[in-house]
């Protein structure tokens, strides 16, 4: 199979049942989104080693990665018709464990904190923002069709884990975090 098509050629793609829509439609924008923060998810899985104390956290995003891609499904699905993986609580319970889990090894924030670090940090802080954009585009979807809120919740929820995901591997590679500080006059 070749992996080029042509049919997208004239600015048009398909939504899976095959209706075509214009390649800047809101739910291409939100599911391309999904793939561009799952993208950045794996660059940052790529800095961080496989095994010993990391397996446990590499296991968490292959599932992580897995439910995002499920999630940029949904997505790409119209309204009426069947979601072939859909996205469920205890997704969004699985996300919110693996929060509690690594920021028990965290000091409390005291001061805002700047994306940075660690490489992987850095790459978990830009798809954290990236699914606050997928979040975004969804909750547009919502105002004209109908909209899975789990999917909402998952994203919202995403997005805190990443947060602190990159604060974790930060603190467990001992790279610091920059901090917000005022910016001086001289």
């Amino acid at each position: 199979m070749k992996i080029y098509t042509k049919s997208g050629d004239k600015g048009e793609t398909s939504l899976v049942y095959g209706q075509r829509v214009p390649k800047d439609n809101e739910r291409v924008e939100a599911y391309g989104a999904c793939d561009e923060a799952n993208s950045f998810i794996g660059v940052a899985m790529a800095e961080i080693p496989t095994e010993g104390r990391w397996g446990h956290f590499q296991k968490a995003f292959h599932v992580i990665q897995t439910k995002l891609f499920h999630v940029g499904a949904e997505l790409s699905t119209p309204s009426g018709k069947k979601v072939t993986w859909p996205i469920t609580a205890e997704d969004v319970l699985f996300l919110e464990q693996k929060i509690d889990q690594w920021e028990l090894s965290l000091e409390p924030l005291s001061k805002f904190i700047l994306p940075g670090g660690s490489k992987a940090g850095a790459m978990l802080h830009v798809a954290r923002t990236v699914v606050r954009r997928a979040e975004r585009r969804a909750i547009s979807i919502g105002r004209m069709e109908e909209v899975n809120p789990i999917v909402i919740q998952y994203l919202n929820r995403l997005s805190d884990l990443l947060f602190i995901a990159a604060r974790y591997v930060n603190c467990q590679l001992g790279k610091p975090e920059p901090t917000l500080h005022e910016a001086s006059s001289d």
